[in-house]
């Protein structure tokens, strides 16, 4: 299999593996992804879900350029709708993302992992939007996710030049969180993912959207839409759990509604 889900708890890994291509995103991967991503997406048992690649070299390597090389315009038109389609999933599904990024995050795979809420990285992750250098450009998403993450110069230098970035540059810039040795990545990865999935479900899902609209929109419009999200979750189940276990000091038991 391409792409392989495993379950812990309430955690979901996916990895794409196809670690003889670096991992690279052909078509008919893409599709596969957005199918799992919109099972995982469309499951409320999953409290976090983990993406990362197969191997030590690569996260995500990119797209399959060979197959991009006999790709018409209208045919790349919908290979560019097919790869904001995964991003998109990942950054608007109600439970939180983490890219676990093993190696090189390039073009596609770069993207990819903006588009997760969290981008923890090994010490050899290399990132970086390479597309001119083959004479086209990001269309998955990283003309707006790049300079949202760090800052609109440091994202034109990157797709202008096709400069990669080294792990400790990612995480100055705020791509990445954290840096890690390799043999520690998925450990902190499915450390941070458990302590996510064990919070309210509807508490983390509100939060994720008021907070992905911290970039977007006017200031007052998203302090409505916080306080409206705040105040809704006083009707919920977890949020009575949640302040009755705090006041007799015990551990909350949360069920998601």
């Amino acid at each position: 299999m391409a792409i392989e889900v495993r379950r812990e708890d309430r955690v979901a890994v996916l990895t794409i593996n196809r670690p003889d291509a670096l991992n690279a995103l052909s078509s008919a991967l893409l599709e596969e992804l957005r199918s799992e991503l919109t099972a995982i997406a469309q499951d409320d048992s999953v409290g976090c879900l983990i993406i990362t690649g197969a191997g030590e070299k690569a996260f995500i390597a990119g797209a399959d350029i060979a197959e991009m090389a006999t790709k018409t315009p209208l045919e790349a038109r919908a290979y560019a709708e097919l790869g904001q389609e995964c991003a998109n999933l990942l950054e608007t599904m109600r439970a939180p993302s983490i890219a676990a990024v093993n190696g090189y995050a390039l073009g596609g795979g770069s993207e990819i992992a903006l588009a997760c809420d969290i981008r923890l990285c090994s010490e050899n992750a290399v990132f970086g939007q390479p597309e001119v250098d083959l004479g086209i450009m990001p269309g998955w998403g990283a003309t707006q996710r790049l300079a949202r993450t760090t800052s609109i110069g440091f994202a034109k230098e990157l797709i202008f030049t096709g400069r990669r970035v080294k792990a400790d540059e990612a995480l100055a810039r705020g791509i990445a969180q954290h840096v890690l040795p390799l043999e520690e990545l998925m450990p902190k990865a499915l450390e941070m993912a458990h302590a996510i999935s064990a919070k309210s479900p509807v508490a983390i899902a509100y939060a994720k959207e008021a907070t992905n609209r911290a970039l977007a929109g006017d200031l007052a419009t998203n302090y409505m839409v916080e306080a409206d999200l705040f105040s809704i979750l006083f009707s919920t189940e977890d949020a009575k759990e949640g302040l009755r276990a705090f006041t007799e000091k015990r551990a909350p038991e949360f069920k998601g509604r």
